[in-house]
């Protein structure tokens, strides 16, 4: 059964959550999409219970510190189990290349040796440009150019082995230059950085994010038909799931998730 294990849903600097990032899986392997700024993800992957020697592949959307920071820790963690035998297989990274040269920067300035000496070996960078298409563990992927005004940031499409599609468009709003792989979409994985009530207190626009109106919004016109909403602001995050769900099923008609951390959804 495919599932999605949500690590993280707030935005940069929250504090009461995890960073945005989450996990695929068929139940026997797992594809990590981004992890979050810290070492922090460390301990989500103990909790949510995915062991490492079960991860060899991993996607990563942009090189904001809250989506890349914490895949060095992955990066440590794996080649040690590497250097005593206790994983199998290769550690696949991928994302666009400048993103890979920024990932090998920061590797060599902040990882020892005994870490570094896996690269090329079984810890592979893997460039991939616009639409190009991957088979990764069954899953078939499409990466896209999300044509973002600030960092540039790949998203994908995936056909599930259930034969659905489920579409990440990273942190940014919806570039109509992406119709191709976001229209009709069983699944939209959006931000929504606050709800639109809020807009004047968290000021999403000037940060180019969205909020719930908006995403919701775009999903009704896009035909989506469930849409999560994450990488959100944690003021009130008791209440979060049930204000956001207020706010958007006035704009969308379709199954709406607004998920905590380590929430597993079956898609």
């Amino acid at each position: 059964m495919d599932k999605l294990i949500v690590l993280g849903t707030g935005h940069a600097l929250t504090t009461k959550c995890y960073n945005t990032c989450f996990a695929i899986t068929d139940e026997q392997e797992y594809i990590l999409v981004d992890a979050g700024g810290g070492n922090g993800i460390l301990g989500i992957l103990d909790e949510a219970q995915i062991p490492f020697s079960h991860i060899h592949n991993a996607f990563v959307t942009h090189k904001h510190t809250d989506h890349l920071l914490g895949m060095l820790w992955i990066i440590r963690k794996i080649s040690m189990l590497i250097a005593t035998d206790k994983y199998e297989g290769n550690f696949n990274i991928f994302g666009h290349a400048e993103l890979m040269q920024n990932l090998l920067t920061l590797i060599e300035i902040t990882l020892d040796k005994n870490v570094a000496q896996w690269l090329g070996k079984r810890i592979m960078l893997c460039p991939v440009e616009n639409g190009q298409r991957e088979n990764l563990i069954g899953y078939e992927f499409t990466f896209f150019d999300i044509h973002s005004t600030k960092a540039k940031q790949y998203g994908f499409n995936v056909k599930l082995k259930n034969g659905k599609t489920l579409t990440c468009m990273g942190d940014e709003p919806y570039n109509p230059l992406c119709r191709k792989y976001v229209e009709n979409s069983d699944w939209l994985l959006g931000e929504a950085f606050c709800l639109y009530g809020d807009r004047e207190i968290f000021k999403p626009y000037e940060k180019h994010h969205s909020t719930v109106k908006d995403a919701c919004e775009l999903a009704e016109q896009l035909k989506i038909k469930n849409l999560i909403l994450w990488h959100t602001e944690d003021r009130n995050l008791s209440k979060r799931k049930e204000l956001y769900t207020d706010e958007g099923k006035l704009y969308y008609s379709g199954n709406l998730y607004v998920p905590n951390d380590l929430e597993v959804l079956e898609l």
